[in-house]
């Protein structure tokens, strides 16, 4: 395999492999082994559906108990003004003039590059490509098969057929 396409491998579970995992054991080549067990997925939730929270439901809390909208963990393209009003509080009225606007105006807490989904570039360029497809948002893992042990009764039978040729 080219390096291009283990890149874009999504394994999510070994019968997607077939009897590649077991052949590999059976004869020792640790290498194949170590290189197929590196290109699953470390994302439990791509194999078992999970719930997401309603974003609903956490307005509905947020109104009912009369809180303040979050403070914003990324900047944004108003944050530069406003951390240009706090710096000019700052220099104008001192240090608790500086407080004041921040806690009316809140100011995001970090100013990350773009295109990183809110992670710094040596961290984002760090991750698997499992965990940037994630981040994406692009959901190209197979659905989760209810239908298991006949899967892997084909994958069986393919292996025979295979190995009967």
């Amino acid at each position: 395999m080219q390096i291009h396409s283990l890149d874009k491998a999504t394994l999510i579970n070994e019968i997607q492999l077939g009897s590649s995992v077991n052949q590999a054991v059976q004869h020792g080549r640790r290498s194949d082994f170590a290189l197929m067990m590196s290109m699953f997925s470390s994302d439990l939730t791509q194999a078992v559906p999970v719930d997401a929270v309603a974003e609903q439901k956490v307005r509905d809390l947020r109104s009912e108990f009369e809180l303040q909208e979050p403070q914003q963990l990324r900047s944004d393209e108003n944050s530069y003004q406003r951390s240009a009003e706090q710096a000019k509080q700052f220099h104008n009225a001192g240090l608790s003039s500086a407080k004041l606007s921040h806690y009316l105006k809140p100011d995001a807490l970090a100013y990350m590059p773009e295109g990183t989904h809110n992670l710094p570039e040596e961290v984002y360029h760090n991750l698997s490509n499992h965990e940037r497809t994630k981040l994406s948002g692009v959901n190209e893992s197979l659905p989760v098969s209810n239908n298991l042990y006949a899967s892997m009764q084909t994958a069986a039978r393919k292996q025979q057929l295979n190995l009967s040729i």
